[in-house]
């Protein structure tokens, strides 16, 4: 996936929420929402999730050095999972705690037609986000489902901006919901169920997140397509008999490393061998552009000289 996709989504997610974050907070202190509290501390922390998604990706970037010869790609990861922390414990923590505060102190909300333009504001603002984000998700998913491109994605700021909008835009329906139900009612602990029912899905939408982005910093080989891909350069390349064996790992979202032990003929000479190895590395590249660091292993294809032999 091409980083400028996730950085446009990212850039248009924080402009929203810089501008929501701002309107949530002058309507808490007109209104005294707990819902519209919650909601501001969310934006808060989208919007700081958003600075380290760009600061990751721009610590990823860096070139390789001798401490780190692979490079610095999984610096993504990194700040990924980081988001994932920060959304659990400033956004859900905080929205959950004050729900509970305010079911325990509930009170009326004051000048509600705050809370109401706001939240409006709010919704229309980030629907623009998200379609961003779904925009710029639809150029490189393919054929694949929504939770698989979230499963399987390499690149970790796409499909964290989706679920970070998306959870931003239920969170505004819930605090309408809570907001609505206390004007209705006159009673303020809807405006605490509201805020608990902003914290719950905050929390859902971390889980998940750092699930995710945890498989991807621990190292996630390509995907079974791309390893196909590899495999059927290789054994076309014409000194090589077929792959004996296959290792694949993420250094980055666009950068694979390859190792593989190749079978070749036990009459080869080095020069043919060597002339082989370029080949298919050759090959791997022009099949799978990310495959930028390989390490190619020949050896004699036992599996066959077995099966003559009996």
């Amino acid at each position: 996936m091409s980083a400028s996709g996730g950085t446009k989504a990212i850039i248009a997610a924080l402009t929203a929420n810089l501008a929501i974050a701002v309107a949530k907070f002058v309507a808490a202190f007109f209104t005294g929402s707990s819902s519209m509290l919650a909601e501001g501390i969310h934006s808060v922390a989208d919007s700081g999730n958003q600075v380290l998604l760009l600061v990751g990706g721009k610590r990823a970037a860096r070139a390789r050095t001798k401490e780190h010869p692979f490079g610095y790609g999984r610096e993504r990861y990194f700040y990924a999972f980081v988001v994932a922390v920060v959304l659990f414990t400033i956004g859900a923590a905080f929205s959950l705690y004050e729900g509970v505060h305010k079911l325990s102190d509930p009170h009326r909300v004051e000048a509600p037609i705050w809370a109401f333009g706001v939240l409006i504001f709010a919704i229309i603002a980030e629907a623009f986000s998200f379609r961003t984000a779904i925009r710029e998700s639809n150029a490189v998913r393919g054929k694949q489902s929504w939770v698989a491109f979230i499963r399987r994605s390499k690149s970790p700021e796409l499909p964290v901006i989706l679920l970070e909008d998306l959870g931003a835009l239920l969170g505004l329906i819930f605090a309408l919901f809570g907001v609505t139900m206390a004007v209705i009612t006159g009673n303020g602990i809807w405006d605490g169920v509201g805020t608990i029912m902003i914290g719950v899905l905050l929390a859902v939408i971390a889980i998940v997140l750092a699930v995710e982005t945890k498989s991807l910093l621990v190292g996630e080989g390509a995907s079974p397509e791309v390893e196909e891909q590899i495999r059927v350069a290789l054994e076309n390349a014409p000194e090589v008999s077929r792959v004996i064996h296959m290792r694949t790992l993420h250094l980055g979202p666009e950068e694979l490393l390859v190792a593989a032990k190749i079978a070749v003929e036990h009459d080869d000479t080095a020069a043919e061998v060597a002339r082989g190895i370029d080949e298919a590395e050759q090959r791997i590249r022009e099949a799978v552009p990310i495959a930028r660091v390989i390490y190619l292993e020949p050896d004699l294809d036992r599996q066959r000289s077995a099966s003559a032999s009996g």
